[in-house]
Protein backbone atom coordinates (compact mmCIF):
# COMPACT_ATOMS: atom_id res chain seq x y z
CA UNK A 1 0.00 0.00 0.00
CA UNK A 2 1.60 3.46 -0.68
CA UNK A 3 1.39 6.39 0.95
CA UNK A 4 -1.08 7.63 -1.18
CA UNK A 5 -3.69 5.10 -0.46
CA UNK A 6 -3.68 6.02 3.13
CA UNK A 7 -4.83 9.58 2.89
CA UNK A 8 -8.26 10.32 3.37
CA UNK A 9 -9.85 11.65 0.30
CA UNK A 10 -12.62 14.13 2.34
CA UNK A 11 -11.02 14.84 5.90
CA UNK A 12 -12.51 17.18 8.01
CA UNK A 13 -11.56 19.22 10.55
CA UNK A 14 -11.17 18.26 13.96
CA UNK A 15 -12.94 19.92 16.88
CA UNK A 16 -10.08 22.22 17.64
CA UNK A 17 -9.55 23.68 14.45
CA UNK A 18 -13.25 23.98 13.50
CA UNK A 19 -12.98 25.91 16.59
CA UNK A 20 -10.34 28.16 16.20
CA UNK A 21 -11.12 28.83 12.30
CA UNK A 22 -14.93 29.38 12.57
CA UNK A 23 -15.49 33.45 11.36
CA UNK A 24 -14.65 35.63 11.62
CA UNK A 25 -11.33 33.37 10.36
CA UNK A 26 -11.21 34.25 7.06
CA UNK A 27 -10.31 32.05 3.83
CA UNK A 28 -9.29 33.25 0.63
CA UNK A 29 -6.21 32.43 -2.04
CA UNK A 30 -3.44 34.40 -3.94
CA UNK A 31 -1.88 35.24 -7.18
CA UNK A 32 0.45 37.83 -8.44
CA UNK A 33 0.09 39.31 -11.32
CA UNK A 34 2.85 38.68 -13.70
CA UNK A 35 2.17 35.28 -12.63
CA UNK A 36 -1.51 35.55 -14.07
CA UNK A 37 -2.35 38.28 -16.07
CA UNK A 38 -0.58 38.13 -19.32
CA UNK A 39 -1.24 41.14 -21.84
CA UNK A 40 2.18 41.96 -21.32
CA UNK A 41 2.29 45.03 -24.21
CA UNK A 42 -1.22 45.95 -23.73
CA UNK A 43 -3.39 48.65 -22.29
CA UNK A 44 -0.09 51.15 -21.85
CA UNK A 45 1.86 48.53 -19.76
CA UNK A 46 4.83 48.96 -19.73
CA UNK A 47 7.87 45.88 -19.49
CA UNK A 48 9.31 44.48 -16.12
CA UNK A 49 12.35 42.87 -14.95
CA UNK A 50 10.38 39.38 -15.41
CA UNK A 51 9.95 40.57 -18.83
CA UNK A 52 13.77 40.95 -19.77
CA UNK A 53 14.85 37.90 -17.88
CA UNK A 54 12.11 35.35 -19.06
CA UNK A 55 13.03 35.98 -22.65
CA UNK A 56 16.81 35.83 -21.83
CA UNK A 57 17.85 32.43 -23.46
CA UNK A 58 18.14 29.93 -20.32
CA UNK A 59 16.57 31.48 -17.72
CA UNK A 60 13.37 29.75 -17.46
CA UNK A 61 12.14 25.91 -17.96
CA UNK A 62 11.26 25.67 -21.88
CA UNK A 63 12.18 29.52 -22.03
CA UNK A 64 8.73 29.81 -21.03
CA UNK A 65 7.55 33.64 -20.45
CA UNK A 66 4.49 35.22 -18.99
CA UNK A 67 3.57 36.63 -22.36
CA UNK A 68 0.32 35.09 -21.98
CA UNK A 69 0.04 33.23 -18.87
CA UNK A 70 -3.44 33.00 -17.28
CA UNK A 71 -4.63 35.53 -19.71
CA UNK A 72 -6.28 36.88 -16.17
CA UNK A 73 -6.21 40.63 -18.14
CA UNK A 74 -8.74 39.48 -20.30
CA UNK A 75 -10.80 37.10 -18.08
CA UNK A 76 -10.80 38.45 -14.75
CA UNK A 77 -14.70 39.00 -15.06
CA UNK A 78 -14.46 34.99 -14.85
CA UNK A 79 -11.80 34.73 -12.57
CA UNK A 80 -13.69 36.41 -9.96
CA UNK A 81 -17.18 34.73 -10.51
CA UNK A 82 -14.79 31.50 -10.29
CA UNK A 83 -13.59 32.71 -7.07
CA UNK A 84 -17.66 33.39 -5.83
CA UNK A 85 -18.44 30.00 -6.72
CA UNK A 86 -15.36 28.22 -4.78
CA UNK A 87 -16.86 30.10 -1.42
CA UNK A 88 -13.58 32.53 -1.28
CA UNK A 89 -14.35 35.41 1.19
CA UNK A 90 -10.90 36.70 0.03
CA UNK A 91 -8.19 37.55 -2.85
CA UNK A 92 -5.02 38.37 -2.27
CA UNK A 93 -3.52 39.67 -5.85
CA UNK A 94 -0.22 42.03 -6.73
CA UNK A 95 -0.43 45.06 -8.76
CA UNK A 96 1.66 45.53 -11.60
CA UNK A 97 3.76 48.18 -11.10
CA UNK A 98 4.74 48.83 -14.99
CA UNK A 99 1.30 48.75 -15.49
CA UNK A 100 0.27 51.09 -13.02
CA UNK A 101 3.48 53.61 -14.03
CA UNK A 102 5.68 51.97 -16.83
CA UNK A 103 8.23 53.79 -16.64
CA UNK A 104 8.39 53.15 -12.35
CA UNK A 105 8.34 57.14 -12.03
CA UNK A 106 6.94 59.61 -14.38
CA UNK A 107 3.73 59.59 -16.14
CA UNK A 108 1.08 56.95 -14.38
CA UNK A 109 -1.04 54.89 -17.20
CA UNK A 110 -4.70 55.15 -16.44
CA UNK A 111 -5.56 52.43 -18.41
CA UNK A 112 -3.76 50.13 -15.95
CA UNK A 113 -5.23 51.53 -13.18
CA UNK A 114 -8.44 51.41 -14.70
CA UNK A 115 -7.89 47.69 -14.63
CA UNK A 116 -7.27 47.74 -11.10
CA UNK A 117 -10.23 49.97 -10.14
CA UNK A 118 -12.34 47.42 -11.81
CA UNK A 119 -11.25 44.18 -9.97
CA UNK A 120 -11.74 45.66 -6.75
CA UNK A 121 -15.16 46.84 -7.23
CA UNK A 122 -16.04 43.35 -9.10
CA UNK A 123 -14.71 41.60 -5.69
CA UNK A 124 -16.79 43.68 -3.11
CA UNK A 125 -19.68 43.22 -5.83
CA UNK A 126 -19.53 39.50 -5.05
CA UNK A 127 -18.75 39.72 -1.23
CA UNK A 128 -14.78 38.93 -1.53
CA UNK A 129 -11.96 40.68 0.21
CA UNK A 130 -9.54 42.95 -1.50
CA UNK A 131 -6.00 42.36 -0.55
CA UNK A 132 -3.50 44.02 -3.18
CA UNK A 133 0.28 43.89 -2.82
CA UNK A 134 2.52 46.47 -3.95
CA UNK A 135 4.96 44.45 -5.45
CA UNK A 136 5.87 40.84 -6.17
CA UNK A 137 9.00 41.48 -7.35
CA UNK A 138 8.36 42.64 -11.20
CA UNK A 139 10.28 46.05 -11.25
CA UNK A 140 10.08 48.29 -14.04
CA UNK A 141 12.84 47.73 -16.13
CA UNK A 142 13.45 51.40 -16.62
CA UNK A 143 13.94 51.55 -13.24
CA UNK A 144 16.19 48.57 -13.67
CA UNK A 145 18.37 49.66 -16.48
CA UNK A 146 18.46 53.31 -14.24
CA UNK A 147 19.94 50.85 -11.30
CA UNK A 148 17.16 48.81 -9.94
CA UNK A 149 17.20 48.15 -6.27
CA UNK A 150 20.97 48.66 -5.66
CA UNK A 151 19.85 52.20 -5.99
CA UNK A 152 18.54 54.50 -2.64
CA UNK A 153 16.15 56.27 -4.92
CA UNK A 154 14.20 53.35 -6.44
CA UNK A 155 12.91 53.17 -2.53
CA UNK A 156 11.90 57.12 -3.33
CA UNK A 157 9.88 55.84 -6.58
CA UNK A 158 8.44 53.20 -4.84
CA UNK A 159 6.14 55.11 -2.37
CA UNK A 160 5.56 57.60 -4.75
CA UNK A 161 3.82 54.01 -6.55
CA UNK A 162 2.45 53.68 -2.95
CA UNK A 163 1.07 56.84 -2.69
CA UNK A 164 -0.65 56.66 -5.77
CA UNK A 165 -2.30 53.31 -5.44
CA UNK A 166 -3.24 54.62 -1.75
CA UNK A 167 -5.47 57.07 -3.35
CA UNK A 168 -7.13 55.32 -5.86
CA UNK A 169 -7.44 52.18 -3.98
CA UNK A 170 -7.27 52.39 -0.62
CA UNK A 171 -10.60 53.29 0.25
CA UNK A 172 -12.01 49.93 -0.66
CA UNK A 173 -9.21 47.77 -0.18
CA UNK A 174 -9.30 44.94 3.13
CA UNK A 175 -5.35 45.06 3.14
CA UNK A 176 -2.57 46.45 1.06
CA UNK A 177 1.06 45.03 2.05
CA UNK A 178 4.20 46.65 0.68
CA UNK A 179 6.17 43.84 -0.40
CA UNK A 180 5.78 40.30 -1.21
CA UNK A 181 8.89 38.13 -0.07
CA UNK A 182 11.90 40.34 -0.35
CA UNK A 183 14.68 37.84 0.40
CA UNK A 184 13.05 36.39 -3.15
CA UNK A 185 13.78 39.94 -4.45
CA UNK A 186 17.11 40.31 -2.62
CA UNK A 187 18.68 36.91 -2.75
CA UNK A 188 17.70 34.69 -5.58
CA UNK A 189 17.74 38.22 -8.07
CA UNK A 190 20.73 39.80 -6.41
CA UNK A 191 23.32 36.90 -4.76
CA UNK A 192 21.92 33.56 -6.57
CA UNK A 193 20.64 34.52 -9.91
CA UNK A 194 18.39 32.59 -10.25
CA UNK A 195 14.72 35.22 -10.63
CA UNK A 196 14.92 38.54 -12.64
CA UNK A 197 17.14 40.55 -12.75
CA UNK A 198 19.85 37.38 -12.30
CA UNK A 199 22.64 38.94 -10.89
CA UNK A 200 24.85 36.93 -8.40
CA UNK A 201 26.54 39.48 -6.10
CA UNK A 202 26.35 39.12 -2.24
CA UNK A 203 27.73 42.28 -1.60
CA UNK A 204 25.05 43.96 -3.62
CA UNK A 205 22.26 41.71 -2.36
CA UNK A 206 22.68 43.22 1.17
CA UNK A 207 22.22 46.66 0.18
CA UNK A 208 19.22 45.61 -2.60
CA UNK A 209 17.66 43.93 0.74
CA UNK A 210 17.87 47.19 2.90
CA UNK A 211 16.67 49.52 0.56
CA UNK A 212 13.60 46.90 0.01
CA UNK A 213 13.08 47.26 3.50
CA UNK A 214 13.35 51.17 3.22
CA UNK A 215 11.33 51.44 0.41
CA UNK A 216 8.36 49.27 2.93
CA UNK A 217 9.08 51.59 5.44
CA UNK A 218 8.75 54.90 3.03
CA UNK A 219 5.58 53.70 1.93
CA UNK A 220 3.90 53.00 4.94
CA UNK A 221 4.91 56.76 5.96
CA UNK A 222 3.59 57.95 2.62
CA UNK A 223 -0.25 55.80 2.95
CA UNK A 224 -0.19 56.70 6.56
CA UNK A 225 0.24 60.93 5.61
CA UNK A 226 -2.45 60.22 2.96
CA UNK A 227 -4.59 59.05 5.22
CA UNK A 228 -5.28 55.73 3.47
CA UNK A 229 -7.87 53.36 5.61
CA UNK A 230 -6.88 49.86 4.28
CA UNK A 231 -3.99 47.94 6.94
CA UNK A 232 -1.04 48.23 5.94
CA UNK A 233 1.69 45.60 6.36
CA UNK A 234 4.71 43.53 3.99
CA UNK A 235 4.32 40.08 3.38
CA UNK A 236 7.45 38.05 4.47
CA UNK A 237 8.21 34.02 3.93
CA UNK A 238 9.48 32.32 6.55
CA UNK A 239 10.61 28.92 7.47
CA UNK A 240 12.06 26.95 10.97
CA UNK A 241 15.49 26.19 10.57
CA UNK A 242 16.62 22.73 11.42
CA UNK A 243 20.10 21.55 12.37
CA UNK A 244 20.80 17.91 10.67
CA UNK A 245 22.90 16.90 13.64
CA UNK A 246 23.49 17.88 17.80
CA UNK A 247 27.08 19.41 16.63
CA UNK A 248 28.22 22.83 17.39
CA UNK A 249 28.93 23.45 13.77
CA UNK A 250 25.47 22.46 12.37
CA UNK A 251 23.58 24.50 15.29
CA UNK A 252 25.87 27.50 14.19
CA UNK A 253 24.96 27.11 10.71
CA UNK A 254 21.44 26.50 11.24
CA UNK A 255 21.35 29.62 13.33
CA UNK A 256 22.71 31.63 11.04
CA UNK A 257 20.31 30.60 8.21
CA UNK A 258 17.79 31.33 9.99
CA UNK A 259 19.24 35.14 10.94
CA UNK A 260 19.57 35.50 7.15
CA UNK A 261 16.38 34.27 6.33
CA UNK A 262 13.60 35.39 8.89
CA UNK A 263 15.44 37.46 11.19
CA UNK A 264 16.78 39.46 9.13
CA UNK A 265 13.76 41.11 7.81
CA UNK A 266 11.50 40.54 10.99
CA UNK A 267 13.94 42.13 12.84
CA UNK A 268 14.63 45.94 10.99
CA UNK A 269 10.44 45.84 11.08
CA UNK A 270 9.58 44.86 14.45
CA UNK A 271 13.02 45.85 16.49
CA UNK A 272 14.67 48.35 14.51
CA UNK A 273 17.64 46.52 13.86
CA UNK A 274 19.29 44.22 12.09
CA UNK A 275 20.42 40.88 13.26
CA UNK A 276 24.12 39.86 14.86
CA UNK A 277 25.20 36.67 14.11
CA UNK A 278 29.20 35.60 13.03
CA UNK A 279 28.29 34.31 10.18
CA UNK A 280 26.25 36.73 8.29
CA UNK A 281 29.34 38.21 6.06
CA UNK A 282 28.00 41.05 4.35
CA UNK A 283 26.22 44.16 5.95
CA UNK A 284 24.32 46.86 4.20
CA UNK A 285 25.10 51.02 4.89
CA UNK A 286 22.24 51.99 6.35
CA UNK A 287 22.05 55.68 6.95
CA UNK A 288 20.30 57.87 9.80
CA UNK A 289 16.90 57.75 10.13
CA UNK A 290 16.38 54.38 8.16
CA UNK A 291 15.62 51.75 10.58
CA UNK A 292 13.20 54.48 12.55
CA UNK A 293 11.31 54.20 9.34
CA UNK A 294 11.49 50.64 8.51
CA UNK A 295 10.08 49.79 12.02
CA UNK A 296 6.87 52.50 12.39
CA UNK A 297 3.92 50.61 13.39
CA UNK A 298 2.35 48.07 10.80
CA UNK A 299 -1.48 47.07 10.84
CA UNK A 300 -0.80 42.97 10.11
CA UNK A 301 2.17 40.67 8.72
CA UNK A 302 1.64 38.42 5.85
CA UNK A 303 3.26 35.03 6.63
CA UNK A 304 3.93 32.85 3.31
CA UNK A 305 5.46 29.16 4.26
CA UNK A 306 6.13 26.25 2.38
CA UNK A 307 8.57 24.08 4.44
CA UNK A 308 11.23 24.36 6.72
CA UNK A 309 14.79 24.74 5.74
CA UNK A 310 17.81 21.97 6.92
CA UNK A 311 21.71 22.79 7.63
CA UNK A 312 24.39 20.84 7.91
CA UNK A 313 28.11 22.15 7.68
CA UNK A 314 29.59 18.82 6.79
CA UNK A 315 27.18 16.41 4.83
CA UNK A 316 23.76 17.22 2.89
CA UNK A 317 21.47 15.46 5.53
CA UNK A 318 17.87 15.21 4.60
CA UNK A 319 14.83 14.36 6.74
CA UNK A 320 12.58 10.91 5.31
CA UNK A 321 9.54 12.33 4.68
CA UNK A 322 6.43 11.22 6.23
CA UNK A 323 3.49 9.77 4.47
CA UNK A 324 2.69 13.77 3.07
CA UNK A 325 5.95 13.06 1.10
CA UNK A 326 7.21 15.84 -0.68
CA UNK A 327 5.70 18.05 -3.55
CA UNK A 328 6.15 18.42 -7.27
CA UNK A 329 9.21 21.25 -6.18
CA UNK A 330 10.87 18.78 -3.99
CA UNK A 331 10.26 20.12 -0.71
CA UNK A 332 9.23 18.57 2.29
CA UNK A 333 5.79 18.64 3.38
CA UNK A 334 5.73 19.37 6.97
CA UNK A 335 3.08 21.09 8.44
CA UNK A 336 4.36 21.55 11.61
CA UNK A 337 6.61 24.04 11.01
CA UNK A 338 4.18 26.30 10.34
CA UNK A 339 2.90 25.99 13.60
CA UNK A 340 6.26 26.26 15.03
CA UNK A 341 6.85 29.38 13.06
CA UNK A 342 3.80 31.12 14.13
CA UNK A 343 4.74 30.23 18.01
CA UNK A 344 8.34 31.27 17.26
CA UNK A 345 7.28 34.68 15.88
CA UNK A 346 4.69 35.00 19.09
CA UNK A 347 7.63 34.81 21.83
CA UNK A 348 10.59 36.51 19.93
CA UNK A 349 8.46 39.91 18.77
CA UNK A 350 6.08 41.03 21.41
CA UNK A 351 4.80 43.75 19.24
CA UNK A 352 3.82 41.46 16.64
CA UNK A 353 0.00 42.61 14.80
CA UNK A 354 -2.15 40.19 13.50
CA UNK A 355 -0.78 37.61 11.06
CA UNK A 356 -2.27 36.50 7.82
CA UNK A 357 -0.65 33.34 6.17
CA UNK A 358 -0.81 34.70 2.74
CA UNK A 359 0.97 32.31 0.75
CA UNK A 360 0.97 28.01 1.23
CA UNK A 361 0.35 25.75 -0.79
CA UNK A 362 2.09 22.70 -3.03
CA UNK A 363 3.28 21.95 -6.41
CA UNK A 364 1.79 18.66 -7.92
CA UNK A 365 1.64 16.96 -11.13
CA UNK A 366 -1.74 17.17 -11.38
CA UNK A 367 -3.03 15.80 -14.83
CA UNK A 368 -6.92 16.68 -16.06
CA UNK A 369 -8.78 13.19 -16.52
CA UNK A 370 -12.47 13.32 -18.12
CA UNK A 371 -12.38 16.89 -17.27
CA UNK A 372 -11.71 16.16 -13.70
CA UNK A 373 -8.48 16.45 -11.57
CA UNK A 374 -8.44 14.36 -8.65
CA UNK A 375 -5.46 15.62 -6.13
CA UNK A 376 -6.22 13.89 -2.60
CA UNK A 377 -2.31 14.85 -1.88
CA UNK A 378 -3.06 18.63 -2.07
CA UNK A 379 -6.39 17.96 0.35
CA UNK A 380 -4.41 16.33 3.01
CA UNK A 381 -1.48 19.41 2.94
CA UNK A 382 -4.45 21.72 2.85
CA UNK A 383 -6.31 19.57 6.18
CA UNK A 384 -2.92 19.21 7.47
CA UNK A 385 -1.69 23.11 7.70
CA UNK A 386 -4.76 24.15 8.65
CA UNK A 387 -5.04 22.45 11.88
CA UNK A 388 -1.51 23.68 12.09
CA UNK A 389 -3.14 26.97 12.35
CA UNK A 390 -5.71 26.07 14.41
CA UNK A 391 -2.85 24.73 16.86
CA UNK A 392 -0.87 27.81 16.60
CA UNK A 393 -4.22 30.21 17.36
CA UNK A 394 -5.51 28.09 19.87
CA UNK A 395 -1.66 28.56 21.91
CA UNK A 396 -2.25 32.34 21.26
CA UNK A 397 -1.13 33.73 18.22
CA UNK A 398 -3.18 35.67 16.25
CA UNK A 399 -4.14 34.61 13.30
CA UNK A 400 -6.80 36.19 11.33
CA UNK A 401 -7.24 34.61 7.86
CA UNK A 402 -5.03 32.01 5.52
CA UNK A 403 -4.58 32.35 2.04
CA UNK A 404 -3.96 29.51 -0.25
CA UNK A 405 -1.57 29.40 -3.02
CA UNK A 406 -2.41 29.16 -5.19
CA UNK A 407 -6.15 30.20 -6.76
CA UNK A 408 -5.08 28.41 -10.16
CA UNK A 409 -1.93 26.80 -12.00
CA UNK A 410 -0.33 29.83 -13.42
CA UNK A 411 3.45 30.84 -14.45
CA UNK A 412 5.76 29.37 -11.89
CA UNK A 413 8.79 32.14 -12.15
CA UNK A 414 12.01 30.03 -13.55
CA UNK A 415 10.00 26.82 -13.48
CA UNK A 416 8.00 28.36 -16.20
CA UNK A 417 4.89 26.29 -16.65
CA UNK A 418 6.29 22.78 -15.43
CA UNK A 419 4.53 22.83 -11.79
CA UNK A 420 1.18 23.56 -10.70
CA UNK A 421 0.92 25.09 -7.49
CA UNK A 422 -3.03 26.03 -8.41
CA UNK A 423 -6.73 24.77 -6.50
CA UNK A 424 -7.88 25.48 -10.06
CA UNK A 425 -6.52 23.37 -13.20
CA UNK A 426 -5.71 26.04 -15.77
CA UNK A 427 -5.20 24.49 -19.67
CA UNK A 428 -2.79 26.82 -21.19
CA UNK A 429 -3.56 26.19 -24.90
CA UNK A 430 -7.18 26.74 -23.93
CA UNK A 431 -7.24 28.85 -21.09
CA UNK A 432 -10.22 26.91 -19.72
CA UNK A 433 -10.35 26.62 -15.66
CA UNK A 434 -11.38 23.61 -13.81
CA UNK A 435 -11.51 23.30 -10.05
CA UNK A 436 -9.70 20.46 -8.66
CA UNK A 437 -10.64 18.30 -6.15
CA UNK A 438 -8.74 20.40 -3.27
CA UNK A 439 -11.12 23.52 -4.36
CA UNK A 440 -14.09 21.74 -3.94
CA UNK A 441 -12.63 20.35 -0.46
CA UNK A 442 -11.82 23.97 0.55
CA UNK A 443 -15.52 25.54 -0.89
CA UNK A 444 -16.92 22.88 1.20
CA UNK A 445 -14.83 23.33 4.25
CA UNK A 446 -15.33 27.13 4.28
CA UNK A 447 -19.19 26.56 3.87
CA UNK A 448 -19.04 24.32 6.83
CA UNK A 449 -17.70 26.36 9.18
CA UNK A 450 -19.90 28.87 8.00
CA UNK A 451 -23.15 26.63 8.68
CA UNK A 452 -21.48 25.81 12.08
CA UNK A 453 -21.13 29.26 13.03
CA UNK A 454 -24.59 30.56 11.63
CA UNK A 455 -25.99 27.65 13.98
CA UNK A 456 -24.31 28.20 17.10
CA UNK A 457 -25.82 32.23 16.25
Amino acid sequence: MSAHDLLPSRPELSALASAQLAPPFLFGAATAAYQIEGAATEGGRGPSIWDRFSHEPGRTVNGDTGDVACDHYHRWRDDVALMSRLGLQAYRFSIAWSRVQPAGRGAWNDEGIAFYDRLVDALLERGIQPHATLYHWDLPQALQDAGGWARRDTAFHFADYAGKVGRVLGDRLASLCTHNEPWCTAVLGHEVGKFAPGLQAPALAAQVSHHLLLSHGLAVERLRADGVRAPLGIVLNQSPVSAASASAEDRAAAATEYARFVRWYMDPVFKGQYPEDPGIVHRPRVEPGDLATISAPIDLLGLNYYTRIWVSRSEPVQPRPDALGVTDMGWEIYPEGLRDQLLALHREYPNLPPVFITENGMAEADQLHEGQVDDPRRVAYLHAHLEAVAQARAAGVDVRGYFYWSLMDNYEWDSGYAKRFGIVHVDYTTQVRTPKASALWYRDTIARLQERQAGRG
